[in-house]
């Protein structure tokens, strides 16, 4: 397992989301705006608006906010203009690192993440410097359960489309092409398995292995990043041992 995603499931587990419901919501929002701006608001020949839609419903958002949030992207209801910038970077032991912001105000994010990562020993990249190093990729997490199967959920996700089914240890992991998730998602549903995630994120293709101090630099720079309101996903590639990563989390 690649520690990002490990260390995913560990904040999970601790509920930092719920404890941050405001601020998923705000994020939610923002996706769903520009993903009906960018590819128009009927979620049937929109990938992206669709996936948007069923996290949002994942997390209980009302139907009311929903439609509110794609009726400004598709400018039937005037509102802030929200543009998505990436920036590039490296944390210590050399981590690379994609932060994928949605702003308002682009030289207030700018200054905030080059704030952070000089702060806690890293440096912003040039455009390009890491894009290279991760793959966009639908990620599906299921947690593991009595009376689910390994068989039954490959058999299901790889007949609707899913690229790879990996076993995480107390979750599997299902990788798709991007524009598939949604379809994926459905089939998984409609079986009577609900995933605990389903996005769109950008999967390192090598990774580099840290130590304990290390790991720790890392992870602060990470949750730091994450808990900027304009940052909407941090994509890294280090890979930490699960012993550090359950000890740093606790």
């Amino acid at each position: 397992m690649s520690g990002h995603s490990k260390w995913s499931t560990i904040k999970r587990k601790k509920g930092k989301a719920d404890a941050q419901r405001g601020k998923i919501f705000t994020r939610l929002i923002r996706e769903l705006t520009i993903a009906a701006r960018s590819g128009g608001g009927d979620p049937t020949s929109n990938p992206r608006l669709r996936t948007a839609i069923d996290n949002a419903k994942a997390n209980n958002m009302p139907n009311a906010n929903i439609e509110r949030a794609i009726k400004k992207g598709t400018g039937d209801i005037p509102g802030e203009t929200i543009e998505e910038i990436n920036y590039e970077g490296y944390a210590p032991g050399g981590v690379a690192l994609l932060i994928e912001t949605m702003t308002d105000n682009r030289n207030r994010t700018t200054s905030e993440v080059r704030h952070i990562l000089t702060k806690l020993g890293g440096r912003m990249g040039e455009v390009g410097s890491v894009a290279y190093l991760f793959k966009q990729k639908g990620l599906i997490v299921v947690e593991k359960r009595d009376g689910l199967s390994e068989d039954d959920l490959i058999m299901i996700a790889l007949d609707a489309g899913a690229e790879d089914v990996s076993d995480e240890g107390d979750s599997w992991e299902i990788t798709t092409d991007p524009s598939a998730v949604g379809e994926v998602t459905a089939a998984l549903k409609g079986a009577g398995i609900v995933p605990d995630e389903a996005e769109v994120v950008r999967l390192p293709m090598t990774t580099v292995p840290l130590g304990r101090d290390a790991a720790g630099k890392v992870l602060r720079m990470v949750e730091e990043l994450e808990d900027n309101d304009d940052v909407h996903r941090v994509s890294a590639n280090f890979d930490i041992p699960d012993e550090f990563l359950e000890e740093l989390s606790s």
